[in-house]
């Protein structure tokens, strides 16, 4: 399980950038960079970091599920994800 503040980190983040996005957006059409610089570091989406909705792993992301590897694996074999099962031939 990741930290609950890096957790926090993220959900700040996420709301940051999407409050800035518009005002980002402008300034990037109009070349102003000088005032791209003087908004806050957080609110550029490229420092968001993907991460598993169930424990917060930063590693190992599907984005096709939300998930970390490990969690993907155990909620697969307890057959809580539609449509997965295990493989075998």
């Amino acid at each position: 399980m990741a930290k609950e503040s890096m957790k926090a980190r993220e959900v700040k983040r996420q709301k940051m950038a999407d409050k800035f996005a518009e005002k980002r957006k402008k300034l990037k059409a109009e070349g102003d960079f000088q005032a791209l610089q003087k908004l806050p570091r957080n609110s550029n989406p490229i420092r968001q970091r993907n991460r598993c909705n169930v424990t917060g792993r930063p590693r190992g992301y599907m984005r096709q599920f939300g998930l970390s590897r490990i969690t993907f694996r155990e909620m697969a074999s307890n057959g809580l994800i539609p449509g997965i099962k295990k493989a075998s031939w």
